[in-house]
């Protein structure tokens, strides 16, 4: 099949661990790159956010990027990107007006959704939306702080109810889903994914003093939400660990970034800043070694709509303490692979941590059933099933002709 992949805010070849580039970006990428392995030819529509963009760059045989022209050539907040995409949308109509058009669109994230949907029914194309993060959900956890343009919880039920299929990425998503019109029938549980060949419990690790404290690491963008914040209050009932905290601008640009500004303000009123270490960005293909040299990875986000960092941490062996949210009540079985505390609980953050420290046989345990609970989670299994939706929806052009004529049987 052709496929298009709409990701309007999230570019796969964008740098990670900005406040604008993460998880979408890896799905993304990821999803296209074993689809096409699969046989696909795949195309990812994303906005060009630079002058000097090309138009297309191939991100992996049979992906190419493609660098839409829809607003400025800037960055844009993805909460201020509403108004940009009737222009994405038009970009998208006029070229598969003039051919080839793909044979279904896969929107991601719920403006990507408002650029196509209008497109696929005028041209009749299989629309399948997934949404990433929901803004019911967001909007419960965050009120008044959420920054979410005035309609999208009314826009969302509209993508929901006019798409031809809808992809969540967990179990939790599905209730949601079904309170915004989505007909159950049309819902497929298809998770993100982890890149198995990348994130292995084997392999160079980053150097730490075989005597020194023990390592926690937080690993995600540095917006509040992420919960960093809760970290580093547990930390100063954590003694004797060290928290790195990796993401976010480079090193160099830290002093000048606003998330990274208020967790420095965070640990010196918690009297851990000499405990807390910001690494800044860190390079995609550091990260296993960085996974594996910690103790623990922590992840307890207010609200997460899946959570690829858990799952690569785990395809590591590293254990994971992670709050009960999103798709990490899917991936991290409380007890098993990790240990689940309730989003914003420092005391249970503190509790977790100063726990599986104070037990390295248990890490050891939880880390190995990690890796065989990881595996199944391949970037393969999850483009096969990704592309047994697109089955459904897509019909042939000679299979159409045969039934239309009475030739199919």
């Amino acid at each position: 099949m052709r496929v298009a992949l709409i990701s309007e805010h999230a570019d796969p070849l964008a740098a990670l661990g900005t406040s604008e580039a993460g998880g979408q970006n890896v799905h993304v990428g990821a999803l296209g790159t074993a689809l096409a392995e699969l046989g696909h030819q795949v195309e990812v529509f994303t906005r060009r956010e630079r002058p000097d963009q090309p138009a297309a760059v191939r991100l992996a045989p049979g992906v190419d990027v493609v660098h839409v022209p829809a607003g400025p050539a800037a960055p844009v907040p993805r909460d201020d990107l509403l108004p940009l995409m009737p222009a994405f949308g038009a970009w998208l109509r006029d070229r598969w007006t003039a051919g080839p058009a793909p044979d279904v669109v896969h929107a991601h994230f719920w403006t990507s959704g408002v650029a196509a949907l209008p497109v696929c029914r005028r041209l009749g194309l299989p629309f399948v939306q997934t949404f990433h993060a929901l803004g019911s959900v967001k909007q419960r956890h965050l009120g008044p702080a959420d920054p979410s343009p005035p309609g999208r919880i009314a826009i969302e039920r509209k993508l929901a109810c006019g798409a031809d299929a809808v992809i969540a990425t967990c179990s939790d998503e599905v209730d949601e889903l079904v309170l915004a019109g989505a007909g159950s029938a049309r819902i497929r549980v298809v998770p993100c994914g982890v890149d198995l060949s990348l994130f292995t419990p084997d392999g160079p690790a980053w150097p730490r003093d075989p005597g020194g404290p023990h390592r926690i690491l937080c690993l995600s963008r540095l917006v509040e939400r992420k919960g960093i914040d809760t970290v580093v209050a547990a930390m100063s009932v954590v003694g004797g660990a060290q928290l790195l905290v990796a993401g976010g601008p480079p090193i160099g640009l830290l002093a000048a970034d606003p998330d990274a500004r208020r967790l420095l303000d965070r640990c010196a009123a918690w009297q851990v800043g000499d405990r807390v270490r910001l690494l800044g960005r860190v390079d995609r293909q550091d990260v296993p070694g960085l996974l594996r040299s910690a103790d623990l990875l922590v992840s307890v986000p207010a609200y997460e709509p899946f959570g690829i960092v858990p799952l690569e941490a785990m395809a590591c062996g590293i254990p994971v303490v992670a709050s009960a949210v999103g798709g990490m009540l899917d991936t991290v079985v409380d007890g098993v692979t990790g240990v689940r505390v309730a989003a914003g609980d420092v005391d249970g953050v503190g509790r977790a941590i100063r726990g599986l420290l104070a037990d390295p046989a248990r890490r050891r345990r939880l880390g190995h059933a990690a890796v065989r609970a990881a595996a199944r989670y391949s970037w393969q299994r999850v483009a096969a099933e990704t592309a047994a939706v697109y089955g459904e929806l897509h019909r042939p052009a000679g299979a159409l002709a045969a039934t239309e004529s009475g030739g199919a049987g």
